[in-house]
């Protein structure tokens, strides 16, 4: 069982490479997903993001990528000849314009011009970077990984033991459930007996009771909510397990609300409302896991 939030911080230093990967994640109910890296790296964002797919299958989650490059090596540079036209007619349209003004245009100046020289962006072939991006990327989502599943675990044990309260409860109104018709029959019967000074008609007290007991029957809800803590239990040994619980805790509330409605017995209302609360704090748990 994980946890959707998380931290993981993944370095490299090795040959004049100095490169950190932090990957932060906190709960959404989808995958989503911000890469936040040098310009150097625009090439390599679609790689970034299938390792975290891989790793990662719901919530909001920030890569950040930071890297020093100290290798000596030779950067190539290229001239953008059309930059540097469009910059020369400009000045060539300011001095007709303006012939009293010193013209200063010399190469140098034109080298200083942005966007007139560029350096050769060698990343995608460079070997080396992507496999230190790749290393400290892998070593990121591992401890990001370990942190959401030590949450996760907790998440877990808290989450079981609000089970076996629930699993309690459902069997404390099982237990007073078979009892709520009987008390029914005997408070009828001892205010028709009050009413008519003693004379009471047994067949329609049964009947009565008969139909006040199918009436507030809760049989196959408690039935329903047994299998549902069995279930609970099982999904809780998967690891990613969020939707599955989400889903199922609604199931939980529609049986207890059931529970709720048709019961005419303040004991067994009760327990059901103690029963919501522990439902409700399962459901705000859950929204944490992956």
């Amino acid at each position: 069982m994980y946890s959707m939030t998380g931290y993981g911080k993944g370095e490299y230093r090795e040959g004049g490479i100095e490169l950190t990967v932090e990957v932060k994640s906190v709960n959404n109910r989808y995958l989503d997903l911000s890469v936040k890296s040098p310009r150097v790296f625009l090439a390599s964002e679609e790689l970034i993001r299938g390792h975290v797919r891989e790793s990662i299958s719901r919530g909001h989650v920030d890569v950040f990528v930071s890297y020093t490059d100290r290798r000596e090596t030779a950067h190539a540079l290229s001239a953008d000849l059309e930059a540097a036209r469009a910059y020369l007619g400009a000045a060539a349209a300011l001095k007709a314009e303006f012939p009293a003004v010193p013209d200063d245009v010399t190469l140098s100046y034109l080298l200083r011009l942005p966007d007139v020289v560029k350096a050769e962006d060698g990343t995608s072939d460079d070997a080396e970077l992507l496999s230190a991006l790749e290393s400290a990327l892998k070593a990121a989502l591992d401890a990001h990984k370990a942190m959401r599943l030590g949450e996760g675990e907790r998440l877990k044990k808290d989450l079981l033991a609000r089970m076996d309260t629930i699993a309690a409860l459902r069997d404390a109104i099982a237990k007073r459930a078979p009892m709520v018709a009987e008390e029914y029959r005997k408070k009828l019967t001892e205010r028709i007996t009050e009413y008519l000074g003693g004379k009471v008609d047994e067949t329609r007290i049964l009947t009565e009771a008969a139909v006040y007991s199918d009436k507030c029957n809760i049989d196959e809800e408690l039935t329903r909510l047994a299998s549902h803590i069995v279930e609970f239990r099982k999904i809780a040994a998967l690891d990613q397990v969020g939707r599955k619980l989400d889903f199922l805790v609604q199931e939980f509330n529609r049986e207890c609300n059931t529970i709720c409605s048709k019961s005419g017995d303040r004991e067994v209302t009760n327990l059901a409302l103690e029963m919501k609360n522990e439902i409700e704090k399962v459901r705000e748990q859950i929204q944490n896991l992956e």
